[in-house]
């Protein structure tokens, strides 16, 4: 699932120490446990041509339940139910691209707008829309056992995730950084933020979601940094 575009940077990060202290941790966590995502997907958000990248969406860890992480951050497949945290991510899209259609109508009430339009344009969970547009969703930690939330923090990710907010700090230009939480946050000093737009706010989850997510209005923001910059917006 790893886009050749990304061969280069992979290749260096795998051989350092670090990483083969993390890989030797999950070839016993795999043939011990039960992990989440399978083998497969753990490197599914690179599937995204880097070259393609506009947006990084950057979460905590994947989800602890069966069926449910993808290795994409926040998204499931099409068949599994829609967690809390991503619903109020959709609830957070359609209030935020509903302002500027209720805006666009104020200001000229004869325009003829499809309202639906300024909604979420998923009908699942399944975020692989994003993915395809340039969304690099990507999570601090890229595993997790399962029913244990956190559980494969402090083990190597943390700094492979930091790796690749410095590698795209550097070689791409104007992109757009998503931080929900804590652990995202904290990487926005890796960030040149003269280049690049900086977007974060509370986690989505519904224990932080209304302590500053609800209304910090991050879609409507980065597809209008995209346009300033001379690229396509992102259909949320």
């Amino acid at each position: 699932m790893i886009h050749s575009s990304w061969k280069p940077f992979l290749d260096n990060e795998f051989k350092k120490p670090y990483f083969q202290e993390l890989s030797s941790f999950l070839k016993t966590a795999y043939s011990e446990k039960t992990i989440f995502p399978s083998r497969d997907a753990v490197f599914r958000a690179f599937s995204t041509d880097l070259n393609d990248i506009k947006v990084v969406i950057l979460g905590q860890d994947p989800y602890h339940t069966p069926g449910a992480a993808m290795g994409l951050a926040f998204s499931v497949p099409a068949t599994e139910k829609i967690p809390p945290s991503l619903i109020n991510i959709y609830k957070e899209i359609d209030s935020d691209l509903g302002q500027i259609y209720n805006d666009l109508k104020t200001m000229n009430p004869s325009l003829n707008l499809d309202p639906n339009n300024y909604k979420h344009r998923n009908t699942s969970g399944d975020l692989s829309s994003w993915a395809n547009q340039g969304v690099l969703l990507l999570n601090n930690v890229l595993t997790v056992e399962a029913h244990q939330a956190g559980s494969h923090r402090g083990k190597g990710w943390e700094m492979f995730t930091e790796e690749v907010i410095r590698y795209l700090n550097e070689i791409r230009p104007h992109l757009v950084f998503i931080l929900w939480g804590k652990d995202a946050r904290s990487k926005k000093i890796l960030i040149d933020t003269s280049k690049h737009l900086v977007l974060e706010s509370a986690h989505p989850s519904p224990l932080s979601a209304h302590a500053g997510f609800f209304g910090s209005r991050p879609f409507s923001k980065a597809n209008y940094f995209l346009k300033q910059n001379g690229m396509k917006e992102i259909t949320w």
